[in-house]
């Protein structure tokens, strides 16, 4: 009896817990924006412009969640956070989602109990030098100096690459990539590595980008995305069905321009219509509204839009598709079916 007693009053102290627990949605919905985690300043993939704006390819993710969610991409509050604060950021609830060039691993998903919605760059570690150093090959910088953000999967890449060539060096640590670009111009370093889209980025900033070389080598794969905290799967469907969406709408050729006038007119193809909220109910399925897509995808644009619009070959960061073409072209870029 004494233990029915006690299941029972467990019992009805987890369901007073639950009931007091507000979920990410409910919060994101009462305070009205979103809480965006994000780099402290990565040209092409968030950083602020000239006026202070928000703007690029992971920035325009965070925007297409809130404008899902809220309808408005511009409810939004964005946090930027280093490599050392990001996951701190989120544990603590300070921001919603996590936004920022993150490598999802077995740890991170795991045992710092995140969730990773899906994955919007397919990338991988590489090194930049001066020119002048005459280095054609990562192979080559056996004693050099290092710089190297601190709290980074491309910290333990760095010594593994390093073990595995019998080659010694000497790390610089740092924190930002702002910080990163100092010490490397400065000389404090003889070369810089992270992900080689984050190289190219930074290479564009310089005032003469020519000067520097990307070395040829690709040492670890860097598959990047958003996340979330584990336990609020709700809240997790809609990160990873948000930027699944922007990923089908390029597939589907629905773009920021085109896609409120083929949610008004309709379709003849099943998936476009339920992906516009037109057919079916899968807006409801994650506690949204049937034009959740409609507004993410007006936006922030398609992935490819929000692709080529950032950190394409037309920008000054010059990033080809590659992987991060669709499946259709070659690359590993999918969504699963909506439907």
């Amino acid at each position: 009896m004494r233990k029915t007693v006690f299941l029972g009053t467990v019992a009805v102290a987890g369901m007073a817990a639950g009931m007091a627990a507000a979920t990410t949605l409910e919060d994101v919905k009462a305070r009205g924006s979103l809480n965006c985690g994000v780099n402290t300043g990565l040209v092409g993939f968030a950083s602020p412009n000239a006026n202070g704006e928000w703007e690029g390819f992971d920035v325009g993710v965070c925007r297409a969640v809130a404008a899902a969610v809220l309808g408005d991409p511009t409810a939004i509050q964005f946090v930027p956070t280093t490599g050392k604060t990001r996951f701190t950021a989120l544990a603590s609830g300070e921001i919603d989602v996590l936004a920022r060039n993150t490598t999802w691993t077995f740890s991170r998903d795991t045992d710092l109990k995140f969730e990773f919605v899906g994955i919007n760059y397919y990338d991988g570690q590489g090194f930049m030098v001066p020119k002048e150093l005459g280095v054609t090959s990562a192979k080559e910088l056996g004693g050099a100096t290092i710089c190297i953000q601190t709290g980074t999967t491309t910290e333990l890449n760095l010594a593994d690459y390093f073990r595995k060539n019998n080659m010694d060096y000497e790390p610089v640590p740092i924190e930002t990539d702002n910080e990163a670009q100092q010490q490397y111009l400065a000389g404090a370093c003889d070369a810089y590595t992270t992900d080689a889209s984050g190289l190219a980025a930074v290479r564009a900033t310089f005032e003469n980008p020519s000067d520097h070389v990307i070395l040829p080598e690709i040492v670890s794969k860097e598959p990047l995305g958003p996340l979330v905290r584990h336990g609020d799967s709700e809240w997790g469907d809609i990160v990873r069905w948000t930027l699944n969406a922007l990923v089908a709408a390029e597939e589907l050729n629905i773009s920021s321009a085109n896609v409120k006038e083929l949610a008004e007119a309709g379709t003849d193809n099943p998936e476009m219509n339920r992906l516009l909220g037109t057919e079916g109910n899968l807006g409801e399925m994650i506690g949204l509204e049937s034009d959740w897509a409609v507004n993410a995808i007006a936006a922030a644009g398609n992935y490819g839009e929000l692709f080529e619009k950032n950190i394409g070959e037309n920008t000054p960061i010059g990033l080809a598709r590659g992987l991060n073409a669709q499946w259709t072209e070659g690359g590993l870029i999918y969504s699963p079916p909506f439907r």
